[in-house]
This record gives C-alpha cells, sequence and structure tokens, in this order.
C-alpha cells in the first residue's frame, strides 16, 4: 500500500510493480502529486516563460536593439499574456501527470482516487472525497508519501486572488502589478526572480539579512546583486505579521509596524507535513515535533513494515529526494540490494536567474573545520562562451579535500546551472579527484570549460 502519489509514491509503485508485487496507490488530486500539479513542474513552467524575456533584457550588448533598460526586466516591445502562460502551465502539469500514471498502471499498480488512513501498522482504509471508506485493504508493506502543504500565517489565510500560496499562482489571468514576496528562500526568491523578469514590481520581505538563509553566501551576494540591478525591492531583517485586502489590493504589515502595500502577495514561509488526520501516532509511528515522520536512511518509520518518503519526512525537500527515498524504500522492503540515503550525494538547484545549483559539503563546512579541504574559485566573466552569450553573473566553485584531491562539494552560479552540476556530483558520488576532472575533454567553447578550469587549479599545489 501506497499512500500518497508525488514522486515519493509514484517511483516507489514503479520498482514494487516491476518487482512483482501487488500494489496499491491511493492518490486523490492526480499521479505526481503537489510536485508536478502545484509545484515543481508548474512552477519551473512559468520560470521558462520568465527566462526567455530575462534573456532578450539583458541582450542590449549583444547588438539586440529592442532589449529595455537596465532598470526594468523586459524587452520592450514583448508583454506576457499571464493567462495563456498559466493555461500551459496547468496543461503541462496535467500532460505529465497523466503520462505518469500510464506509467504507473503498465507496471500493474492499481490505483485508487482516495486518501489513506491507517488501522494499525498493516491495515489501510482508502477513504473519498466525504469521508466516506472506500475499502479497508490489508498491506504486508505500507508506504507513506502524503507530502506538505504551504505554511500560512493564522491571522491571514490565503484567499487564492490577492493572498496567495504558491499554489495558487497558476489560476492569475493578469500579470500582478506588484507582487509583494514574503520569504526569501528557494521558493520566495524563485518566483521574485520570474515575476520580475515577467514585468511585475516585486518587494522581496526577508527576515534574514540575506536572501537565501543557509545557501552559499557567494551565491546569495550574486542574486541580491542582479535583484538590484533589475529592481527587486529587498526588505531585509523584515518580518511579516500579516496581511489583509483591501480596496483592489494588499497591506502587508511587518512586526515592525511597517507597512507595505501592492497588489497580491505571495507567502513563501515553508511548509508543513501533511502528517494529521492519518493515524500515524495510534499505528505506533513516531513523528517529531514538527509533524514529520521519524525515518532512517533506508526510509523505515519506527513501525516494522512501514517506510516513509519524500516531504513528510523533512529530510529535503526535494522531488528527487523524495523519489530516490521511494525507491530506496522498495528495495529494502522487498528484499533487494539497497544502498542508504546518502545526504552529502544530494544536489539540488535554485530555479533564479541565474541558477544556483550545489552538492556535496559547502564552504562553511571548510571555514568551520568540519572538513579539511581547498576551496577554489572561477568567475563565470573570464569564461569565453559567457562572454559570447553576455553573461556576466556567476561563479564555479569546488571544494577539493587536501592531499587527495578528491571533490566534496560544488557550487554553480550560472544559466543551467542545474544541467551544469551533474559532473560535480558525479564525483562526489564516486569520489573523483580534481585531476580526473581536469582531464576530462570538455567543448571549447562552453559553459562546461570552466568546470574543468577550476579543478585544474587543484593541480597548482595545496
Amino acid at each position: 500500500m501506497i499512500i500518497g502519489g508525488g514522486p515519493g509514491g509514484y517511483e516507489a509503485a514503479l520498482v514494487a510493480g516491476h518487482l512483482g508485487a501487488e500494489v496499491t496507490l491511493l492518490e486523490r488530486r492526480g499521479i505526481g502529486g503537489a510536485a508536478v500539479l502545484t509545484d515543481v513542474v508548474p512552477s519551473k513552467t512559468l520560470i521558462a516563460t520568465a527566462d526567455v524575456l530575462g534573456v532578450v533584457a539583458d541582450s542590449a550588448e549583444l547588438g539586440i536593439r529592442d532589449a529595455d533598460s537596465a532598470t526594468s526586466p523586459a524587452a520592450g516591445s514583448l508583454t506576457v499574456d499571464l493567462d495563456a502562460a498559466n493555461r500551459r502551465v496547468r496543461g503541462l502539469a496535467h500532460a505529465q501527470s497523466e503520462d505518469i500514471a500510464a506509467s504507473v498502471r503498465e507496471a500493474g499498480v492499481r490505483i485508487l482516487e482516495a486518501t489513506g488512513r491507517l488501522r494499525g501498522p498493516d491495515r489501510v482504509e482508502a477513504v473519498g472525497e466525504n469521508g466516506e471508506v472506500l475499502e479497508t485493504i490489508d498491506a504486508d508493506v505500507v508506504l507513506l508519501a502524503v507530502g506538505a502543504t504551504p505554511r500560512q500565517l493564522a491571522d491571514s489565510p490565503a484567499d487564492g486572488k490577492r493572498i496567495l500560496t504558491w499554489t495558487q499562482l497558476y489560476h492569475l489571468t493578469q500579470l500582478p502589478e506588484h507582487l509583494i514576496v514574503v520569504g526569501s528562500g528557494v521558493t520566495g526568491a524563485e518566483f521574485a526572480s520570474a515575476y520580475r523578469s515577467l514585468g511585475s514590481e516585486v518587494t522581496l520581505v526577508s527576515s534574514r539579512d540575506q536572501v537565501l538563509p543557509g545557501s552559499d553566501t557567494d551565491a546569495a551576494d550574486v542574486l541580491e546583486n542582479v535583484f538590484a540591478r533589475r529592481g527587486v525591492r529587498l526588505k531585509a531583517r523584515s518580518r511579516a505579521a500579516g496581511a489583509r485586502v483591501e480596496g483592489d489590493g494588499v497591506v502587508v504589515t511587518l512586526q515592525s509596524g511597517e507597512e507595505i502595500r501592492g497588489s497580491h502577495v505571495l507567502m513563501a514561509i515553508g511548509a508543513v507535513p501533511a502528517t494529521d488526520g492519518l493515524g500515524l501516532e495510534e499505528a505506533g509511528i513516531r513523528l517529531r515535533p514538527s509533524g514529520h515522520v521519524e525515518t532512517d536512511r533506508v526510509s523505515r518509520t519506527s513501525v516494522r513494515g512501514v517506510y516513509a518518503a519524500g516531504d513528510c519526512t523533512g529530510v529535503n525537500p526535494l522531488a528527487s529526494v523524495a523519489a530516490m527515498q521511494g525507491r530506496i524504500a522498495m528495495h529494502h522492503a522487498l528484499g533487494e540490494a539497497v544502498s542508504p540515503l546518502i545526504a552529502a550525494q544530494i544536489s539540488s538547484a535554485i530555479f533564479t536567474s541565474p541558477e544556483i545549483a550545489t552538492v556535496g559539503c559547502s564552504e562553511q563546512d571548510v571555514r568551520e573545520g568540519r572538513i579539511d579541504a581547498r576551496v577554489l574559485t572561477k568567475p563565470l566573466g573570464t569564461n569565453p562562451r559567457a562572454k559570447m552569450q553576455g553573461i556576466s553573473d556567476g561563479f564555479v566553485k569546488l571544494m577539493v579535500r587536501h592531499g587527495s584531491h578528491v571533490v566534496a562539494g560544488a557550487v554553480v552560479v550560472a544559466p543551467r546551472a542545474s544541467e551544469l552540476i551533474m559532473p560535480f556530483a558525479l564525483a562526489v558520488t564516486h569520489r573523483l579527484t580534481a585531476e580526473q576532472l581536469a582531464s576530462t575533454f570538455t567543448v571549447y567553447p562552453s559553459l562546461s570549460g570552466s568546470l574543468s578550469e577550476v579543478a585544474r587549479q587543484a593541480l597548482w599545489g595545496d
């Protein structure tokens, strides 16, 4: 029994089905879950539209005379039909969900449109939309992949019109005149970047000194500089106390008492695990104080035969991590050889403009003595392909262990950094050395050439 059809659930279903297990998957909103329908796929689709405008806006030095000035985000003669863009977003998300569902069914998995509720560690009730029990199923193995939902301010619930969560943006038919983004983590930064490129006035409210708290500080510096150049207003060290609709706009009140007026507000203040009302504690499954399900590195919970994957575990809120957790869980449950999840091998990306991608240890780990390594950096502006494309923002950073020169971590800040991080992810996972990276041919000219160039710095001595 798999409860939840997001990446953790459907990837687990595919593995279990192909291994010959009898599998039932419960999902009430559509296969793919939030990642496909209201989160990752929709947001990156919208960002793709924003990227087109961003490229044109930054192309004046390439001789394209219709590009706007540096203070305006989009090309002067280009406008965004947000209704059309969002129709494409929703259509693509639905198509992706249908494609995944077809693959799951081909693997022999039975899909029920329902939610799940545990009645003990090996019995699951499939619950319909109106709360009725559709059927009760005994299971040898249960996987919880129920995800998380956007956190909201208690006194300022989202209305889907002016006060929005990131799941509600894709029903807007007109571009917000002034979007206030509350929260400067990954989600807030991505949407602030995207909507500024689309043409909205954007104010980003951050409770920290810097955007992207916990991320590489040099990468955050680059993004802040880009935001400032493109006209994103950053309210640092400011915490939102609430938001209210007033007339045809919104007012966001900060804890300092200051008020910010805009047309819409996006609440990007994190997520809460969707674990309430599932009978988990009654079944003996331990939860953290945050409500997340406790798991080990092979996705086991505190109850034998019950596993968990994805955002409900709080391990790392990435679709790729959820999928890996689900695959690991099924291989372990069905007696197959399995490698545990290794956090240091997780690669991730932030889809701002430019993108920020990381893998392995951080520079902060080196600075604070948790790892003995050198930090090597190469500005992207020295790359010939970057010059040709008018790219000046970004860098490549490599953490290389002293002595062995094994690659321990990396940061890439560049257009399509999410693609460029892959060689470094391979290096971290398979303990490749900087010499091995440096001796690998790259295309000239290419942005990937900087990956080899930064690795060559390790050959110049410790």
